[in-house]
């Protein structure tokens, strides 16, 4: 029996500062010098810090993986395969807060540091970051007359989640019991046969505050890009759009959702009596950290009550530069060329969602110096920027985005931003403000770049006024990129990485990854996006091919051979350097076109 066996053997009740550095002493984790010191040092500390995490705070390298760190989670894993116990990370979006706050009450866990994480099939999962602290099992498993699983988890993430967990169980517990209210309206359509049951809970009512509160908290720390509150027929679903892809978090009662979004439109100050119509709305708060944060609120009426998605935007996406946003630096001194043009028109295509908006935005951020004036005609206004003058469509006064580049021509502007070119008008206007000496960057909804062209035609743009303001053409997509903490390095069959990207010639990758999943990635094995691009400039070869029956092969052969880079091109470049995936390129980018 090895020494690190024979000291966890005697080990019982709680873990001491000794006990662990002696224990990392023996496994040839940490040097007995430092150990030492640390001890002597730390042996009087009232704190009542955890060991692991006093250990944990001294940042020291592990000797026998030196490219790793002893960090508090590094040494909770260590503690879990010592004590023969599953290590477990608590993830509060994975929970049933009602559930679990059952099992023990908030004192007992507290007294313990245990906190319960799962219940179900006649057994609980415990979480403790004191595994031969176990004297308390056999009373808890008599009195719930259930199985308990005993998990090791960070001490860190007990003591933050522990009171967290159980102030919110309180909440939807005390919001489940609804009193009797004043019934404001039918919700749904299939109310109407228990309408004598619906109690409606007040909106400024503190649980209900305290579930708002929560729910933009941990949007933020996910990095959640939108979040959605969608009404099922007996229960209410949110639901975070992380990098790209929706994930389930909660379920409530459908009374509580109710209320939770009456909240919200109070706090967006949109008429909460009204669910027959849809509305706009925006929040502007600030997260934990003390940055700003502005969420667009859009409801919509459905068959089971009023579904709310807010687009969350944090002001320093639009401060990037280009290469931040995935150019290359060849295709970032390409837009800076076309943007620092004094007049003309550039074009970002691409679906909703393919980042057109951060990049105008992180582009008038660099252009809007105090010796020009940028104006833009939004629907609706994405994100507030002090540095721009903004206007929002609103098409029941008749300010369409024709009517609003009109009045944008009499403001003086040097750099105009239209939302969307959608029709003939509006397009028309776009184009009147470049012949007259102004720069307009404009989006439109197209697959690719040179698609652009033709659909301007088919909306019914004359040819030669393309060819006279059109500077260039960018399509964009975004792709989540590969984990950087959990990557690991992925041989690539040359027939996989051929079939990817014939009939284009480019030697196989060598510094291809594959995903693996982590904590730090949700376990997706992606983290973040990047953008690919694929940028048409204008030149004279493509304007003689601008014609009323332009023929769009032709022009996107002409492109090709004067450099344009195909989406998909663009892609395998990224994953040539080991930031993306294939998979995930083939879900985003449109084929080759032959």
């Amino acid at each position: 029996m090895s020494k690190s066996a024979t000291i966890v053997k005697t080990l019982e009740g709680k873990l001491t500062l000794g006990d662990v550095l002696r224990l990392l002493v023996n496994d040839g984790l940490i040097d007995k010098d430092q150990a030492e010191k640390l001890y002597k040092d730390r042996k009087m500390d009232s704190t009542n810090l955890h060991p692991i995490v006093i250990i944990g705070e001294q940042k020291w390298k592990n000797l026998s993986a030196p490219a790793k760190t002893l960090t508090v989670e590094a040494l909770t894993i260590w503690l879990a395969k010592h004590a023969d116990l599953d290590y477990y990370h608590i993830d509060p979006l994975n929970m049933d807060f009602g559930s679990i706050a059952k099992v023990v009450s908030k004192n007992y866990a507290e007294r313990l540091k245990i906190m319960p994480v799962k219940v179900g099939n006649e057994q609980a999962t415990i979480a403790t970051a004191e595994p031969f602290q176990i004297d308390w099992i056999p009373d808890l498993e008599r009195i719930l007359r259930m199985k308990i699983k005993l998990v090791v988890a960070n001490p860190l993430e007990i003591t933050r989640y522990l009171p967290e967990v159980y102030n919110l169980a309180n909440s939807i517990n005390v919001a489940t019991i609804a009193k009797a209210g004043q019934i404001l309206g039918v919700q749904n359509f299939e109310q109407l046969v228990e309408l004598g049951k619906n109690k409606n809970l007040d909106a400024n009512e503190q649980h209900i505050v305290n579930i708002v509160d929560w729910l933009f908290k941990y949007a933020f720390e996910q990095r959640a890009s939108d979040i959605h509150l969608e009404p099922r027929r007996t229960l209410g679903v949110m639901r975070f759009r992380i990098d790209g892809v929706l994930h389930q978090v909660y379920q409530l009662p459908s009374t509580i959702m109710n209320a939770i979004t009456s909240r919200i439109k109070l706090l967006g100050r949109m008429d909460m009596v009204e669910k027959r119509r849809p509305q706009d709305g925006r929040i502007k708060t600030v997260t934990a950290e003390g940055s700003e944060v502005e969420l667009r609120l859009s409801t919509m009426p459905t068959a089971f009550g009023e579904k709310l998605v807010m687009r969350i935007f944090r002001p320093e996406i639009i401060v990037k530069n280009f290469v931040e946003l995935g150019f290359s630096p060849e295709q970032a001194a390409q837009w800076n060329d076309w943007t620092h043009n004094p007049n003309g028109i550039i074009l970002v295509t691409g679906p909703t969602g393919s980042g057109k908006t951060t990049t105008l935005y992180s582009t008038l951020k660099n252009l809007a110096t105090s010796e020009v004036n940028v104006c833009t005609v939004e629907e609706p206004i994405e994100m507030v920027e002090p540095a721009f003058n903004q206007m929002q469509v609103q098409p029941n006064i008749d300010l369409t985005f024709a009517h609003g580049i009109r009045t944008l021509l009499r403001q003086d502007p040097d750099i105009i931003m239209v939302g969307e070119i959608r029709d003939l008008e509006t397009a028309d206007m776009a184009i009147q403000a470049a012949l007259t000496g102004h720069l307009v960057l404009s989006t439109l909804h197209t697959n690719d770049a040179p698609s652009a062209i033709t659909r301007l035609l088919d909306l019914g743009v004359p040819s030669y006024l393309i060819q006279s303001t059109l500077l260039g053409v960018m399509a964009q997509r975004l792709l989540r990129t590969l984990c950087p903490n959990c990557k690991t390095p992925y041989a690539m069959p040359e027939h996989e990485w051929h079939d990817l990207i014939k009939p284009w010639e480019m030697p196989p990758p060598a510094n291809a990854h594959g995903k693996v999943g982590c904590m730090d990635c949700r376990n997706t094995g992606y983290r973040g996006r990047s953008g690919i691009y694929e940028m048409l400039s204008v030149t004279p070869e493509i304007r003689k091919l601008i014609t009323p029956t332009a023929d769009l092969a032709k022009i996107r052969t002409l492109a090709y051979k004067e450099g344009m880079q195909p989406l998909l091109i663009n892609g395998a470049e990224k994953i040539a350097a080991g930031i993306t995936t294939i998979e995930e390129l083939l879900k985003v980018a449109p084929p080759l076109e032959d």
